[in-house]
This record gives C-alpha cells, sequence and structure tokens, in this order.
C-alpha cells in the first residue's frame, strides 16, 4: 500500500518533544545527586531508569496512537464541516478565477434551480450578478431575485499548490461567494420611507377673480364645492387638511400615498379646474409639497419653496421637492392674468427704498440680449437716475436685433458714454454700495456675467418667465410674473408706482415699448388689460410707433435664411415643425431663428414650431405654439425653459442629427405619459 504521508502542525511536534526534554534534565539530576551522595545516586539511577522507558514508550508507542486519534479527529471534522456548509442556511458558492462553479451548498442549489451547477459560470445560473462588481474593488453588490432581495459578498480564497511543500510561495486563487437574504431588511427600509410625513400646501391661484366671475349667490356653492373636492382628495390619501385662509390649505401625508399621486399626474388639478357652476372663469390650484426633509421644519420649508416656484411658474402645477430634487406636474393652461395691483405697488416701493440706499446700480439682462431685456433695463435706468445713482448696463454682445436701439443711445448726448459696459468692466466696479438688477432671466447660467451673481451682496430681480429648478436664490427682491407678456411691461407697470418724479424721455419710452411689442408678436399673443394700459402709459410718455417699427426691420441675410429654414421645415406628428436655421453670415442666429419659429406658426395645421440654429458648438432651440402645445414642458425637458408658448433651450456637446433626434424622442416619450 502506498504510505500516506501526514503534515502535523509543528505545536504539536514540540509537544512530543517535552518528554525527552525532561528525561535529560533527570539525568542531569542524577549524576549530580550521585556524585554527592553514591546511596542516594543509586536510587536516583533506578527512577531514571524508570522515566526512560516511560520517555520510550510515549515517543513510540503512545505517540503513533495519539497520531491517528488526531488524524481520525481531523477526519470526522472535516465531514462535520462539510456537512455544516452544506446545510448552511445561506447560498454559499465557491468560484474559480474564471466566476465557474467548483462547489456549492443546497441553498444555492435551490436558489438556481438547475440540475447541472458545476463549471458553469455564475452569471449565466443567477443573471442578475455582474462579475465585474463583484471581482472589482468593492466585491459587494445587490440584486433582486423574484421577490427576494439579495446582498452579494465574495471573499479570496488562497491555497497552495504543492501542500507537501512548506516554502511553496506559488497559490491558487478562488473565492468564496455568499448571497445574504436581506428582503426583510429592504421591507423594513421601505416602510420606513413609506411612513415618513411629507408637509403639502394648496393654494387657489385665482379665488377672488373666479368669485367675481359668477352672481352673489352661487359664490358660497363654488366655495363649498372647492373645499369638497380638497377634502375628498384628502380621504383618498389618509390625509390630514386645515383650511388657514379662504384660498390657502395645509395638509399632511404619508409618503408611501406620493407615487399615486405621481402616477395619476395629480388628478386634483384638473377635479378643481373642472368646477363650473356658471363661473366664466375656471378656478386653478397649486399645489406645493416637501418630502424627506431631516425635520419636520425642514419639510415645511421644502413645501414652501416649492408653493414659490409652482406659483412662479404661473400655478394650476403641482411642484415636489426632494431634498435637491424638483418634480414639476401640470401647468399645462394659459396663466390667467390679475387684477390686483397690490403686488406691484407692494414691489414698487421695495424697490425704490432698495434704491435710495445704494450709491450706483447695475443692469443686467439675459445672454444675446434682445428688445425685451434691453428694454427693461432702459426703464431702471431712468428710475435710478432718477434718484441721482451712477447706472450702468452690461451688454456684451451686440446683436442685429437691439443695435439699433443700442446705437440710438450712444448717439444721443444726453446720455453718458460709459452707460453700456462689458462684464469684466462691471465686475470692478462692485461693491457693497452696488445694486445688482437683473431683468429678463431669472436662471443664473443666462445672465449676461453669472459671476456677478457670486459677487454682489444686493440683487434684484425683475422677470416674466416662468421659474424653474435653477434660480437666483440669494436675491433681497424678486418679482417674477409669468403673467405679465413681457419684463418691460412689468417695469413700466412699477415706474408708475414709484413716484411722481420719474419722468420717461420719448426714446426710454420708445426702448420699452419695443420691448412689449416683440414679446406680443405685435400685441397678439399673450396681451392682457395691463399690457394695453403701459402701452398706453408709454404713448402718453412720447413713445413712437413709427420709430419703434424701425427697431424691427432685418437685413437681407436673415431674410433669406429665414427663408431657407421655413422651406426645409420638416413636419413631425402632422402638426409639429422642425427646421434648422443657418448661422452662415447672420450676425444674431438665435433672433433669426425665433422670428422663423413665429413665421411658421402663420402655416396652417402647424400647432408647435421648434427651430434650431448653431453658434460656436451650442445649439439653440427656439420653440413657439399656439395654445393647443405646451412648448415650455418639452424645452424643461432639454435643459431650457420659457412659457406655455414660448420656450427655448440650449444643447451643449450635440449635432443638429442629435438634436434633432433627442427633440423626436422628449415629444414622443411625453405624449405617451400624457403631457403633451
Amino acid at each position: 500500500m502506498k504510505k500516506t504521508k501526514y503534515l502535523f502542525n509543528t505545536k504539536i511536534e514540540k509537544f512530543f518533544m517535552w518528554p525527552m526534554i525532561y528525561l535529560i534534565i533527570f539525568l542531569v539530576l542524577t549524576v549530580f545527586i550521585y556524585i554527592n551522595n553514591k546511596k542516594l545516586g543509586l536510587v536516583s539511577v533506578f527512577f531514571s531508569i524508570i522515566v526512560f522507558v516511560l520517555t520510550v514508550v510515549i515517543l513510540y508507542v503512545a505517540k503513533k496512537k495519539l497520531m491517528n486519534e488526531i488524524v481520525n479527529f481531523a477526519l470526522d471534522f472535516g465531514v462535520v464541516q462539510k456537512n455544516f456548509l452544506n446545510d448552511f442556511p445561506i447560498p454559499y458558492v465557491v468560484l474559480d478565477r474564471e466566476g465557474k462553479v467548483n462547489w456549492y451548498n443546497k441553498k444555492f442549489e435551490e436558489l438556481c434551480d438547475e440540475d447541472h451547477i458545476l463549471n458553469k459560470k455564475v452569471n449565466e445560473l443567477v443573471k442578475q450578478i455582474n462579475l465585474e462588481t463583484l471581482f472589482g474593488t468593492e466585491k459587494k453588490e445587490h440584486i433582486k431575485i423574484g421577490e427576494y432581495y439579495y446582498q452579494i459578498e465574495v471573499n479570496d480564497i488562497y491555497v497552495k499548490k504543492d501542500e507537501a511543500d512548506e516554502e511553496s510561495n506559488e497559490n491558487i486563487e478562488m473565492y468564496a461567494l455568499y448571497l445574504f437574504d436581506e428582503t426583510r431588511l429592504k421591507g423594513l427600509q421601505q416602510k420606513l420611507v413609506d411612513q415618513k410625513t411629507c408637509i403639502g400646501l394648496f393654494y387657489i391661484d385665482n379665488f377672488e377673480e373666479a368669485l367675481e366671475s359668477i352672481e352673489e349667490v352661487r359664490r358660497p356653492l363654488l366655495v363649498a364645492l372647492i373645499d369638497r373636492n380638497i377634502n375628498k382628495f384628502a380621504q383618498n390619501i389618509d390625509a390630514v387638511v386645515r383650511k388657514f385662509e379662504k384660498d390657502k390649505y395645509f395638509f399632511i401625508f404619508q409618503q408611501k400615498y406620493l407615487h399615486h399621486l405621481q402616477s395619476n399626474k395629480f388628478s386634483i388639478l384638473d377635479d378643481i379646474r373642472a368646477i363650473n357652476i356658471g363661473n366664466e372663469m375656471s378656478v386653478t390650484l397649486s399645489m406645493g409639497i416637501g418630502v424627506n426633509g431631516k425635520t419636520f421644519s425642514e419639510t415645511l420649508s421644502y413645501a414652501r419653496t416649492s408653493m414659490d416656484l409652482a406659483l412662479g411658474r404661473g400655478g394650476d402645477q403641482a411642484v415636489i421637492k426632494d431634498v435637491e430634487k424638483l418634480y414639476y406636474y401640470g401647468g399645462k393652461t394659459k396663466v390667467v392674468e390679475k387684477s390686483t395691483r397690490v403686488k406691484t405697488r407692494v414691489k414698487a416701493h421695495a424697490f425704490r427704498e432698495l434704491l435710495e440706499s445704494k450709491e450706483n446700480v447695475i443692469i443686467m439682462g439675459h445672454k444675446l440680449q434682445d428688445l425685451d431685456s434691453l428694454g427693461a433695463a432702459i426703464g431702471i435706468y431712468r428710475a435710478a437716475h432718477t434718484f441721482n445713482k451712477k447706472v450702468n448696463i452690461i451688454l456684451n454682445e451686440i446683436t442685429t436685433s437691439v443695435r439699433p436701439l443700442y446705437e440710438s443711445f450712444i448717439n444721443d448726448s444726453e446720455y453718458e458714454e460709459d452707460l453700456f459696459l462689458t462684464d469684466d468692466e462691471a465686475i470692478q466696479l462692485v461693491d457693497k454700495n452696488t445694486l445688482l438688477v437683473v431683468v429678463d432671466v431669472n436662471r443664473p447660467s443666462y445672465t449676461e456675467c453669472p459671476e456677478l451673481l457670486e459677487i454682489a451682496s444686493n440683487i434684484v430681480v425683475f422677470d416674466h418667465h416662468r421659474v424653474g429648478s435653477e434660480n437666483i436664490e440669494n436675491a433681497v427682491l424678486s418679482y417674477v410674473e409669468p403673467y405679465a407678456s413681457s419684463t418691460s411691461e412689468m417695469i413700466s407697470e412699477i415706474l408708475q408706482y414709484m413716484g411722481d418724479k420719474i419722468k420717461l424721455k420719448p426714446l426710454e419710452a420708445d426702448a420699452l415699448f419695443a420691448g412689449i411689442t416683440v414679446d406680443t408678436k405685435n400685441f397678439t399673443v399673450k396681451t392682457g388689460v395691463k399690457t394695453f394700459e403701459a402701452a398706453a402709459f408709454l404713448r402718453r410718455n412720447g413713445a413712437d410707433v413709427v420709430r419703434v417699427r424701425k427697431f424691427f426691420r432685418n437685413d437681407m441675410a436673415s431674410y433669406k435664411a429665414r427663408a431657407e429654414a421655413i422651406k426645409d421645415a420638416e413636419i413631425y406628428k402632422e402638426d409639429l415643425a422642425i427646421t434648422f436655421c443657418p448661422a452662415k453670415n447672420i450676425e444674431s442666429p438665435t433672433i433669426v431663428a425665433a422670428q422663423t419659429a413665429d413665421e411658421l406658426l402663420n402655416i396652417s395645421g402647424i400647432k408647435a414650431s421648434f427651430v434650431f440654429t448653431e453658434i460656436e458648438n451650442i445649439i439653440y432651440v427656439s420653440s413657439r405654439s399656439i395654445d393647443d402645445i405646451n412648448v415650455q414642458v418639452i424645452m424643461e425637458k432639454l435643459g431650457g425653459g420659457g412659457h406655455l408658448n414660448v420656450a427655448g433651450a440650449q444643447l451643449i456637446n450635440f449635432t443638429i442629427e442629435e438634436a434633432f433626434e433627442l427633440l423626436k424622442e422628449t415629444i414622443d416619450k411625453l405624449i405617451e405619459e400624457g403631457e403633451l
């Protein structure tokens, strides 16, 4: 029979050396005793012989039996250990370097539910497993198999290539893979999330206006129907709702109902809008919801921020703020102009106090300014100049749309030579006594000089665009009204409440009138009572329609580019026009693109238009629509924004073909989700 050589731990070998050590010590003692006392030495010799015999027996007889017992114990323990691993309640598998199965236990076999497991790759048996992740630095992964959740962990195993050679450094690398069932843990975590408190606010956007549109005897019924719909909504999500003002409500509910609200697109908005008992104006509702705040006060702060965004975007929508994330729902209806002027008067007085407390004023609009932006800036200039403040307007690039107006001011000796500055020059002027006024834009990245927003400590914002997730947050005064036709209209109205001392010069009135004209498309789009009142105010201050009309004349190259873009327009989904406007030899391609988008709406059957133009590797998108389609929702998906009928976006690192495809995919997705 072939002899089997067992390798034992060196500690066991040393243990069997102790009898020999004892024998040597005893012999030394015997010699020492014999030298000093022969009789006692003979007795010691006798006992030394006995110890010698016992040592021989231990080393050569008992050792073999003890070794056999150790071997048998090790073998028995190995069987126990193998059975233990095999019956281990956690799926366990041993893999080689390539991820092939070398050994597995019963739980893993039950998990795979396959007959042949050995030598198969583990990701073929369990398709959710990613070998690259497991064999990487993390060595952890969370997967879901059926209804169960598992956390996978991998430990390295090193086995000597030659067990007989203790000095061998060559190892066989293997992996032990465990699948820990964390289904219960996930369930408890989800339950904890579901039980979190969400705080929400309801504001009726046009409560007073809706009441005034019906007979007085029906007004209590309208209020009752609003309350009934809100209370019914609260019951469906097990919410507690309280009315703290005639048109404002506070409610709290558990987060597990939030997904239901999101899936049905906050149907309460449609339910409130559908209330009709003879009222000429539909009632609209705005909702602001705060989620996942660390404290109740923080969650309430999120709800208030959401409500500010909902109102800033025109109302009739729901906004959810989840820490840093924002979600928008609704906002499909046209913004209704409010007849009250209380808010305008309050903002005008607050702005006057800020002007009086500062020494110099810097006015900034958006990049590639248009007549509305520059006209509003001129209006602010007149207000600040009336209070004897040093005023400058930032204008980096003079586009064809603003050049006639710009040259009118440059050639007028009544205005300072340094009225218009670049952003670099303006940065040098900013100090603690500077008031920075931002007009016609509320997104920091869209302003002429975003760095100024970080430097200036006193910022005022006037804008008529809907507020998005990116907005100027550190403003000491912010007046954003999406119902206004233009920022020039807002400034014209504010000037009337700032005092009798403010008198516009004819050229300044022309600038504001031109701003209103360009954004209302010659008073045909988004005009209200206040629009015509602002126009009347400007006419009384010397605005001349003929002079204003001259600001809108284009050169021949722009006309040809616009005609070419219209000729090459692609009709998508039967009523959407998409085209590209060439920028070559055109001074202001974005203006021409916007004009092209406006003209495309004059074609019968076209409900919305999208015009692309490319400037310095940035693709600008101008979109326009008739009331049927909300282009603002589409542009927001592309990272832009705007209004229901007028919106835009900028795409970086895209080709024209990719931009076209992205727009089509976005439209398809919104149609599929019911947003368009």
